[in-house]
C-alpha cells in the first residue's frame, strides 16, 4: 500500500516505515504530523475527493536539517560583472508511521444501487432529457452562386455581340 501526498507544494509517493526530507514544516521535532492525500494504491486506487476525506497519512517529525550548498554564480561577459553566492534549503526530515483507509460504505435498499434509485427519482421529478426543449432547427441558407470562369465569361461576351 502507497500513498501520493502534497506538502510543501511537492508531491511524494510515501509507504508506511519510509524517511523522506520535506521542505521545512512548523511542527516541532517528535511530533506527529498529517498529510495531504492525493490518491491511495493498496487492493484498489483511491481517487475521489469525497473518498480521499476518509485517508488518513500521518508522519513523525525526526529532525530539522539544512540540505547541501547550492552554488550560484552569475557572469555577464564583457562587462567584468562576476558575483558568487550560495543557498542552503531548510528541510525536516520525517518518517511515515501510518497509512489509513476508513472506507465509507453506502447502504443499498433491496438490491438496489444507489445511482438507479437516483435516477429513478429524478425522472418522477421531471428533470432529466425528456424536460429539455428541443432548440428549433436553423433556417437553410441559400446555395452560393457558382463564380463564373474566365472561359464563361469569354463566351458570355461573344454571344452578346
Amino acid at each position: 500500500m502507497y500513498a501520493i501526498v502534497r506538502t510543501g507544494g511537492k508531491q511524494y509517493r510515501v509507504e508506511k516505515g519510509q524517511r523522506l526530507l520535506v521542505e521545512r514544516m512548523t511542527a516541532e521535532q517528535g511530533s506527529e504530523v498529517a498529510l495531504e492525500p492525493l490518491m491511495l494504491r493498496s487492493e484498489e486506487t483511491v481517487l475521489d475527493k469525497q473518498a480521499l476525506g476518509s485517508v488518513k497519512v500521518t508522519a513523525k517529525v525526526l529532525a530539522h536539517v539544512r540540505g547541501e550548498k547550492l552554488r550560484v554564480f552569475k557572469f555577464k561577459p564583457k562587462r567584468g560583472y562576476k558575483r558568487r553566492t550560495g543557498h542552503r534549503q531548510d528541510l525536516t526530515q520525517i518518517e511515515v508511521t501510518e497509512i489509513s483507509h476508513g472506507k465509507a460504505k453506502v447502504k443499498a435498499t433491496a438490491g438496489e444501487r444507489p445511482a438507479a434509485k437516483a435516477k429513478a427519482g429524478a425522472d418522477k421529478a421531471g428533470s432529466g432529457k425528456a424536460a429539455v426543449k428541443a432548440k428549433p432547427a436553423a433556417k437553410e441558407k441559400p446555395a452560393p452562386k457558382a463564380k463564373a470562369t474566365a472561359a464563361k465569361a469569354k463566351e458570355e461576351a461573344s454571344d452578346g455581340s
